[in-house]
This record gives C-alpha cells, structure tokens and sequence, in this order.
C-alpha cells in the first residue's frame, strides 16, 4: 500500500500506512475502539510477512509466527473520523528471550494528529505445549530492526 500524502519518516521502529474503512466506522462516524487492535494486528502482520514471517495457506512459515497477546493497553486521544488511510508507528520496548513489548501510535496520515497510542506484549508459545518458547535467530533478527534505542 503506498499512502497518498507526504512520506512520513520515524527515528525508530517503522511507520505502516492502514487503511480505514466503512466497517471500522462506528455509528458516529469514528474508528469504533475495538477496531484498534485489529487495526495495529493488521500493520504489524504487514511488516513481518514482508519478512518472511506470515501465515501462507493457512500454515505458519516461522514457528514465530505462534504468540499470543499477554497484554494490550491503549490511550485515545483524538477520534479517527471516516475512513481512508492513516498510519501506525509501531516499535519494540523490549525484547525478551520469550516475549516481546511493542510500543505504538495511531497517526494521521500527514503525522499532524496523534489519534491513539500504547503498549502490546505478546509471547511466543510453544504450537505442541503452548508453553512460552523462545525466539528464533531469524525472529530476534527481524525484532532487532525495530528495537526502540
């Protein structure tokens, strides 16, 4: 997806164009706030499928890809009105041996208005135990290019 307005660039992490659509617009004409986290899934799944890291025929191609959300806490600060693109800068806080804790913002596409920001943690989990795992070399690769300095 390519954005129509001047490229955004961040210091950190990495900076996804999402799309709103009428679906993700509740009856007053914002971004419903359950939307949200599907909508970060969304920008985040982009990112590591571009890197070898998805779901492909119903299969995972990493065993990465096998986390669950331990935890997703997100401040609103000003509606999304109507649908069309905006962007979602999104980062990783810390990485653990078996876990990783993003930060993220919801912005508007020419980065004037924040709309949204917080923290997600996940955990890779073990697809036989589900158990938590530890990443893989190619996964803490992939996480280290978005490590928060």
């Amino acid at each position: 997806m390519t954005m129509t307005t001047p490229a955004l660039t961040v210091e950190y992490g990495h900076l996804e164009p999402v799309t709103i659509h009428f679906d993700d617009i509740d009856a007053m004409g914002i971004v419903h706030n359950g939307r949200y986290a599907v909508l970060l899934e969304r920008a985040i799944s982009s990112y590591w499928a571009a890197r070898g890291h998805s779901y492909t025929d119903g299969r995972i191609t990493s065993p990465d890809v096998f986390h669950a959300v331990r935890e997703f806490t997100i401040t609103y600060l000003a509606p999304i009105r109507g649908t069309g693109e905006i962007a979602v800068h999104f980062w990783i806080e810390r990485l653990g041996e078996t876990s990783a804790t993003y930060g993220f913002r919801f912005l508007s596409a020419d980065g004037q208005t924040e709309y949204a920001k917080g923290r997600r943690a996940i955990v890779r989990l073990d697809p036989a135990t589900l158990r938590p795992a530890p990443w893989t070399d190619a996964a803490r690769a992939v996480a280290s290019t978005l490590l928060r300095p």
